[in-house]
Formats: C-alpha cells, structure tokens, sequence
C-alpha cells in the first residue's frame, strides 16, 4: 500500500528517470541515456531522495584547470624568453618582437627568471638581456611541468605533492589556473526503490488541472497524480515594508495612541529656527562647519527669511535675556547668521516653529515627529551622519519632570525595554536636562539614546508669549532599532543587504 501511494505522488520527471537508474550511477550517465536536461534529472533526483527512493553520496574534489588568460598560452612566458635570447642578447623591443608578448607578459618573465638568477642585464646605452646559464635551455621549471599538465588534462589537487601544490600556487598567483570544486554524486537505490524500478510507471499523467483539461475531459483519460502535502517548496520571499519602516510606522503608532498629533517639516531649515529660538549661542561650536552640514559654498553660505515679528525677541533673549529673567549670552547677536540655510540638526526646529503657532486656548498641547536630521558626525557602528530623531513636546501649565520621565518610560516599555537609566545632563534650551541610556543587548553596555528636558523660558516665552512648562526630547531612532534588533553596528541598518531584509524578524505587532 505504502508502495503504491509513493508512486502516485511521483512527478513527471521522477517518473521518466526511474526507469534508469537501475544501470547508471551518476546524474552525467542519467543526462545521456535519458534525453533530459541537467536540471530535470537533478531537481527528479533530490525529489526521489526525498521520497527514499534513492539515497545519493557526495564527494568534492578539487580540480586545477586553466583560467582564460592561461588557455592562449602554448608555453609560460619566461620558457618563450628563454627561447629567444639563448643564441644572443638582446634588447627589449627586439624580445616584444620576436615572442609578441605584452609589455607585462615580458617583465614578469624577466622577474621571475632574476629571480631564480637565470638572467642577467647588460648595462650598455641600452640595456640588454641574456642568460646567465648556457644550458638553462632544456631544463624544464615546476611550473612549466605543471602547466604543460593541466593543459593537456585537468589535474585533482589531492594527488599533487608538495612541490607541484607550490608550483600551482605561482601559477594561481598569475591567474594562469584556478581550482574549481566539483562534486562527484554517486546514486544508488534503496529497497523501496529497487521495489519501485520494477513497476510499470505511467508517464502520461496529469500534474495539474487546467481549464482546458475540464473542458476536454481529459481527465477522464488520465491519471491524476496525487496531491503530496509533504513534499519540499521553494521558499518564496514576500514584498514587505523595509525593517526600518516598519520601526518607524511601530513609533508614529505609540506617539498616536498616546494622544500626540504628528509635526512635519523640510529638512533644510534656518539656523533662526533650528538653533536660535532655542538659545543656542550663535558662537557655539554645534554652528560651525566641522558640526554642521550649511547649504551654499565654502564662502558664501545661502540665507532664507525669518520671521520680522520674532527677531526682536529672540535677539534681545540673546543679548540680555529680554523679560525671562535671564541675563542672556551677552554680545551682539547676528541678524545675517540667523538666516544661514541648512540641514536641520535636529527635528526640535519643528518643536520651536510649533511653539511659535500655538495659543493658550489651544493647551494642554502634545505633539511628535520622527524625521531625518544631518550632523557632521564621523561614521563608526553607533555614529551616522545622518538619522532618524524622535521628536516630542508636551505644552501644559501643570506638566513637571515626572510627567516627561513617565512618557519616556512609556515609550520605550511599548518598544520593549522594561529598563532604561536616565542621567542628568546639559544643554543650552533646557533645564532640567537628562540623558536616557539603553542597555545594548549584544555588546552589553548602555547606549545612550537622546536627550531629554523642560524647555527653558529663553524658548518658550518668546515663542508662545507667555510662560508655560514645555516638555521636549529628541530620542535616536536608529539606537533603539539597533537595541532591539541585536544588531552591533548602526551601518548594518542601512546595508540593504538582501539576506538580512528576507531573514530579519518582523517589528513588534
């Protein structure tokens, strides 16, 4: 019983090579008595291995034969060297024409015989080059041996001996031979198989029904074979959004359901928004080139507009601290360096251009971005130039810092992480600041992600018109993908390296 439904489920090609394998041992003798191509015979023979019909056995081998460049040649080039100056000297343009080789070809012939120190050079007006040996002409190197060899029969590397596995390795070294693995395969039947190889075997069997067969009926006529549920499929690779997207769109879904609304913005921005509305010093070292990707040339960067109705606040915010009660930066603040164009060094442009519209009727307020930002960084595996920022304010008179330290845990518990450490830190538009720190779960060391804080009144007075808590952070997108993912080296994010985009696991669901 088990014999006949292993015949019903035999494909077409199966069918047609059993009947041969009783006498042939080998796909190459199966190729040629059955009339089938190679690839028919050994996709039939994995699926009847499959089936345990056969069983098969591999060994490798390890042939030496000519490469392109090895095949034109009838002798090595230093044996054609030899050949020509044996009766006189002569100079280098006399051996190009008489052997035809390259320039190349004859000075890696005259290395390799100075080498051996069968050659020596006549140091006249022109040089010259004769043999130092009067009768090197009939002996015969390793690798003329070899290579006369393998030209007239590919040779198995196992039987070399040690001198001519050396004298093959030159020849490699030249790109005169190469070794290429070959498989042998061996076939031979199993018992059921033997069983099998003596039956009657319909070929003329219907492998799938079309719309033709129902109409013609055919199916009547013919047998149908048997529907195998266990047989090996290729595996095929289903179009899905990129690992980083999927991060990504896994994000902008936390932010949503916790009652953020979107923020959008161009990626090149004013260094007004970017930097000066957030009491960044225009003297601060983020602003120069070495930090900073500017738009324009060496010598003359591009400038856009800034809006007239805030360059009085913010450049007395600078100078004295305006009504915030700070005392500022002091100095003169620059109207023609605020308006310096380039590419955001981080998306909490979008926060101050938000500030900037809101009204207190509109409060409490929550808003979030995840966009690309470019710093001048140098690449290593946990620098990029240029990323993904986590954006995020919450303007509300009765937010504090345990609000913004509840809505980072949050965050990053809904992304997996049930510890993360926050640091105190600094930077110029915050105070309270802090950094959040991941523990890396391969390299096990804490990875710092972003930083964190309430927005000082420099920021938010001049930009909302009044005081009120506003709570920012910019977290590294990429840092937490990496976390996540296991992955050691920000690159490898970016890579597109076909193999990791089918493997890699889907994001969190």
């Amino acid at each position: 019983m088990y014999k006949e439904e292993i015949i019903n489920k035999l494909h077409t090609l199966e069918r047609k090579l059993i009947p041969y394998l009783k006498n042939n041992s080998t796909p190459e003798q199966l190729i040629k008595v059955s009339g089938m191509q190679e690839v028919e015979v050994l996709r039939a023979l994995q699926w009847l291995e499959n089936k345990e019909i056969i069983k098969t056995d591999t060994k490798e081998s390890k042939i030496v034969k000519l490469t392109e460049k090895g095949r034109p040649y009838i002798e090595l080039p230093e044996r054609t060297l030899i050949n020509v100056i044996s009766d006189r000297p002569l100079i280098f343009n006399e051996i190009k024409e008489k052997t035809g080789l390259t320039d190349q070809e004859i000075n890696v012939a005259i290395g390799l015989l100075r080498k051996q120190n069968l050659l020596k050079i006549e140091k006249e007006k022109i040089p010259k080059f004769s043999l130092n040996y009067k009768d090197i002409g009939n002996k015969e190197t390793d690798e003329e041996i070899l290579f006369k060899r393998i030209k007239n029969k590919e040779t198995d590397e196992d039987f070399l001996t040690k001198e001519e596995k050396c004298a093959i390795n030159e020849l490699r070294k030249r790109g005169l031979v190469a070794i290429e693995i070959v498989k042998h395969i061996r076939i031979e039947l199993t018992e059921l198989g033997k069983e099998i190889s003596t039956e009657k075997i319909d070929v003329n069997i219907i492998e799938s029904l079309t719309p033709e067969i129902l109409k013609n009926q055919e199916w009547k006529k013919k047998k149908l074979r048997s529907y195998d549920i266990q047989a090996e499929v290729p595996l095929i690779n289903f179009g899905k959004s990129h690992f980083v997207n999927q991060g990504i769109n896994y994000m902008k879904r936390i932010w949503l359901d916790m009652g953020f609304k979107e923020m959008q913005g161009t990626i090149t921005q004013t260094s007004f928004w970017n930097l000066d509305t957030l009491f960044v010093p225009q003297d601060h070292p983020a602003r120069e080139m070495q930090d900073t990707f500017f738009i324009g040339t060496k010598h003359k960067i591009k400038r856009g507009n800034i809006p007239e109705e805030l360059v009085k606040k913010i450049k007395e915010v600078h100078e004295n601290g305006w009504t915030t009660g700070s005392k500022g930066w002091g100095g003169k603040w620059n109207s023609d360096k605020a308006k310096e164009i380039l590419l955001r060094t981080h998306t909490t442009a979008l926060s101050s251009k938000k500030l900037a519209r809101i009204k207190k009727e509109d409060l409490p307020a929550k808003y979030f971005s995840i966009g690309k930002v470019f710093r001048n960084e140098a690449l290593d595996w946990k620098h990029l130039f240029e990323f993904y920022q986590v954006e995020g304010i919450v303007v509300d008179p009765n937010a504090n810092f345990r609000h913004l330290i509840g809505y980072l845990k949050e965050f990053y518990k809904k992304m997996g992480y049930d510890k993360i450490k926050i640091k105190p830190s600094f930077f110029p538009y915050t105070e309270l600041s802090c950094e959040v720190y991941l523990l890396h779960p391969t390299k096990k060391e804490w990875i710092e992600t972003g930083g964190a804080g309430i927005f000082r009144p420099e920021v938010t007075k001049p930009l909302l018109g009044f005081e009120c808590p506003v709570l920012a952070w910019g977290q590294g997108m990429e840092r937490i993908l990496t976390s996540y993912y296991g992955i050691t080296d920000l690159r490898e994010l970016y890579k597109n390296d076909i193999k990791q985009l089918r493997e890699i696991k889907e994001f969190l669901k």
